[in-house]
């Protein structure tokens, strides 16, 4: 009966430790998942407009004057916030950040020559 005991309870241990390393390890795949964010902006002074469209650069494609897309991790994303505000004027400036999940990327439509650019995934060996 003690050796059952015993048993039982490293067994028990063993399915808590499990289920605590799985969600640790979901908790990580959410903070390094990318998300399909599109950064727009309207800004009237060139020198600032230039400078938020080079920090843009850095982080996404753009893909009309004042549009970028963007894969972003969530730290990226506040990175990129934190950059973005750091540079404007919020009396002046529009910034706006719109993100998409998979199944309204999905439902993005274009026209003419336009095109989603998504990056492919990559796995590292």
């Amino acid at each position: 009966m003690t050796t059952r005991n015993t048993v039982s309870k490293a067994l028990k241990k063993l399915q808590t430790h499990l289920a605590r390393a799985e969600e640790e390890q979901t908790a990580l795949t959410q903070r390094n998942r990318r998300h399909w964010v599109a950064v727009c902006y309207d800004i009237p002074d060139d020198r600032r407009r230039t400078k938020v469209m080079k920090t843009l650069e850095g982080f996404g494609r753009r893909v009309q004057y004042s549009v970028f897309e963007c894969e972003l991790r969530p730290v990226d994303l506040d990175k990129l916030k934190a950059r973005l505000k750091a540079l404007i004027q919020p009396e002046q400036d529009d910034v706006r950040f719109y993100d998409l999940c998979e199944t309204c990327q999905g439902k993005v439509t274009t026209l003419g020559r336009a095109q989603m650019h998504r990056e492919k995934p990559s796995v590292m060996v």
